[in-house]
């Protein structure tokens, strides 16, 4: 998705300090690019897409505040998809559920489970890229719109 991130014609990125209001500020900021790229709060996808950007930055901020001291937001949309990516400095690459929607995900009924329900419920696509040093990752989202 990288390469065909560069032919969408909305896009912003935000790095925040990987600490308490970093979910927020995610949040807030996907709202803002929401609606200046005409995605408006009642389209049906976007309170799923600000519930998974919301549990990916809670999750960066949990799991690896110590090691990684910024999380960067990716938001990018066309017309029919909108793709968000969570990235930070921590080599942990989490597993989600394979194509067959089998395989851990995480533990409990929110985590990276939800996440992945959420996006393939909408027809999405999840993604886990490792950085090329192999210190750090990547969780891209793309759904359709």
């Amino acid at each position: 998705m990288t390469s065909a991130l560069g032919t969408l014609p909305h896009r912003h990125v935000l790095t925040v300090p990987t600490g308490p209001g970093a979910v927020r500020l995610a949040r807030e900021t996907a709202e803002l690019a929401l609606a200046e790229w005409g995605i408006g709060a009642r389209h049906p996808a976007v309170g799923p897409a600000l519930l998974i950007l919301s549990e990916l930055v809670a999750n960066s901020v949990r799991h690896t505040a110590g090691v990684s001291p910024q999380t960067t937001v990716v938001y990018a949309a066309s017309p029919d998809c909108l793709v968000l990516a969570v990235h930070d400095r921590h080599p942990h690459r989490p597993r989600l559920f394979g194509p067959d929607r089998t395989g851990p995900a995480g533990s409990g009924p929110g985590g990276l489970a939800m996440v992945v329900e959420l996006t393939h419920g909408l027809g999405g696509t999840a993604v886990v890229r490792g950085d090329a040093d192999g210190r750090g990752k990547s969780i891209w989202i793309t759904l359709p719109l």
